[in-house]
């Protein structure tokens, strides 16, 4: 897509990353050579920022990398002399310098490790060169930035091919391998400018410290930079091998390791997969959002069940079952002497149809669930369920008309939940729609269970039937997105949104009969459908915004006032198929029309990923996060199971 800037990223498995763009320039605080979870998948720092490379033959002296300085300046000329990239197995450019000598440059995040490796090599001529590195340091958190100041330790200490620094008292040692001589010359390079973070308005300059200067034979073989942190998981040591040793070990072992994933969506699905203590948990996007219990349990879908991974959703479900608290789930998995938010209304609801998919496909498949892990789930799922009828924190409760009502002022429940300052952008009080299409398959789901409270059955039966007739509407021809605004008898929000989708699509059980949902569905589709997703709220609507721009305030508005969300595609197609009988024919087409666009923008923003976001106006601009679990789980689900 016009004017997108391609990024990459190199996942470590424990929540830390290595990312940046195709073409070299650093343009977010968050792209870092090493970037790792000191308390994985938590508390994430950067260490390594970036690096000044350059390459002596006998013809001159020749950059690789540019850097984008304040105000606006580009400066060394690396990017001219880049001829090409490939994505696959690893991030991997050619260089070609003006004397005819070429260089490939390839950087690897292996798994489980907190580290990357680098390496460069002559492809031709084979016989002159020598590579300069510098390495520009930080020590701060991912979200920070950071600025010259006198307590940056330069002092290095080494040992053989190892160089270690430790910035700053209590940030993680930084470690380098090599087959380099090092040269210390301290040096601050400053004045770093981001320009997505200045698009975001968002502070956007930074220095970097930089305490010396690798220095490579390539006459002699590949160059090797093997860079780690004293973290959980990283590597320290060697272990009697040398750096080229280890860093071809590292990535053989990594290159078997992708190729055994069915295909290239499988591969990306495993970035979001890592380490949380001695389990597993899923990351809801980079390069800022760690684990989340909504974005998880909507993921899971796509990024385990569909691609097999049924041992890691176990895990994740289990874990999550012993956090339910008055019917609710917290936001996030909790780590040690946290203290729990519960201000999800949809995320326990979700955690109950990842438990019933995941106990449903376990049967298909023959995967077997241990007694002890299914008594947790079907204890978590009647535990959430009987909180909800009975009535929880936020309003949260089931209604006399079998509907549930949730919500109090200032509280973002749903997953429209933007909030600037004080300000609720979408509140969404008393009962939104989603919200009842979950509710419903929740207490579905927890009335096939043997000794079930009878009251899920009724409540069921209630709400059913309570549904098409508070939601639907023959003069509109679309269902509201929120009935009881407010928590006022009989008011109806009519904005239309895409919320309604989940009550024909998306989840296992359907609210409307075919005729209506059809008709759901054609509205949606003429409406709301964009190449990239849907949008949240109809052209023409009070209050949409068709570009996600601007500052922190005029983005947070947009996000759910027009802004298109890829992740909601799962629940359309699915509708869009189910309103067809689900046919070969109508499977066919959902996959030229709907998915084809999806699998070209993996080739886009983040590359082999699905972005969060897009503008909802044409040219469709990806925007957010460029790597995003849901929206990957959810075509992942489209293409494995919906349109199989």
């Amino acid at each position: 897509m016009a004017g997108i800037e391609a990024e990459w990223l190199e996942a470590d498995g424990l929540g830390g990353y290595a990312s940046g763009t195709v073409r070299g320039v650093r343009t977010r605080r968050y792209h870092a050579l090493l970037l790792v979870a000191t308390t994985p998948p938590t508390g994430r720092m950067v260490l390594v920022g970036g690096m000044e490379v350059w390459v002596r033959t006998r013809a001159g002296t020749y950059a690789l990398t540019t850097q984008h300085y304040a105000p606006d300046v580009m400066y060394p000329d690396g990017e001219r002399r880049a001829r090409g990239f490939e994505r696959e197995p690893w991030p991997t450019w050619r260089f070609a310098l003006e004397d005819g000598t070429q260089i490939e440059h390839a950087l690897c995040a292996p798994h489980d490790s907190a580290a990357t490796t680098l390496t460069w090599r002559l492809v031709e001529p084979r016989d002159r060169g020598t590579l300069y590195v510098r390495p520009l340091l930080a020590g701060r958190d991912y979200h920070g930035l950071h600025h010259e100041n006198s307590a940056f330790c330069f002092d290095a200490q080494v040992e053989g091919e190892r160089v270690t620094w430790q910035p700053y008292e209590g940030v993680p040692r930084i470690i380098a391998f090599s087959n380099a001589q090092y040269k210390p010359g301290p040096d601050w390079y400053r004045r770093f400018l981001y320009v997505e973070e200045q698009r975001r308005g968002l502070d956007s300059i930074e220095d970097l410290a930089s305490p010396g200067t690798f220095e490579f034979d390539l006459s002699q073989g590949e160059a090797v930079w093997l860079l780690s942190a004293d973290v959980p998981g990283g590597i320290t040591t060697l272990d009697q091998e040398s750096a080229s040793d280890a860093v071809a070990r590292l990535r053989a072992n990594e290159q078997s390791r992708r190729a055994g994933f069915a295909g290239r969506l499988a591969r990306s699905a495993d970035a979001y997969l890592v380490r949380r203590g001695a389990g597993r948990t899923i990351v809801a996007g980079y390069p800022w959002f760690t684990d989340w219990g909504r974005d998880t349990f909507i993921a899971l879908r796509g990024l385990c069940l569909a691609t097999g991974r049924l041992d890691i959703a176990g895990e994740i479900l289990v874990a999550w079952a012993s956090c339910v608290s008055e019917g609710m789930l917290p936001n996030r998995y909790p780590d040690a002497g946290d203290t729990l938010e519960f201000n999800s209304v949809d995320a326990s609801l979700w955690y109950v149809v990842a438990v019933h998919e995941f106990l449903a496909e376990a049967e298909r498949s023959g995967y077997v669930v241990t007694s002890p892990a299914r008594v947790q789930l079907e204890q978590a799922v009647q535990a959430i369920v009987a909180g909800y009828a009975a009535g929880t924190r936020f309003g949260i409760r089931a209604d006399e008309d079998g509907l549930l009502a949730c919500g109090v002022p200032g509280w973002q429940l749903t997953w429209m939940d933007a909030k600037v300052g004080d300000y609720v952008v979408t509140p969404r009080m008393g009962k939104p729609v989603e919200v009842q299409a979950l509710w419903l398959n929740a207490l579905a789901v927890a009335a096939s269970h043997a000794g079930a409270d009878p009251r899920f059955a009724e409540l069921l039966r209630q709400g059913k039937r309570a549904f098409a007739t508070r939601f639907w509407s023959d003069e509109r021809g679309y269902l509201a997105d929120v009935v009881d605004v407010d928590h006022q008898p009989g008011t109806v929000d009519e904005s239309f949104r895409p919320n309604q989708i989940f009550a024909v699509g998306g989840l296992p059980l359907m609210l409307l009969d075919a005729a209506l949902a059809r008709r759901v569905v054609e509205a949606v589709e003429t409406r709301l459908v964009t190449p990239m997703g849907l949008r949240t709220l109809a052209p023409g609507s009070p209050g949409y915004a068709g570009r996600y721009e601007g500052g922190v305030n005029e983005r947070d508005g947009a996000y759910h006032q027009g802004t298109a969300w890829p992740w909601l595609m799962g629940a359309f197609v699915e509708a869009w198929v189910r309103a067809r009988d689900a046919s070969s024919e109508a499977k066919q087409e959902a996959r030229e029309r709907f998915i084809r666009p999806l699998m070209k923008h993996l080739d886009e923003a983040g590359l082999e990923h699905v972005s969060e976001i897009a503008d909802g106006d044409a040219p469709f601009t990806p925007r957010g996060c460029p790597w995003q679990a849901w929206s990957l789980g959810e075509l992942i689900r489209l293409t494995e199971v919906v349109l199989k």
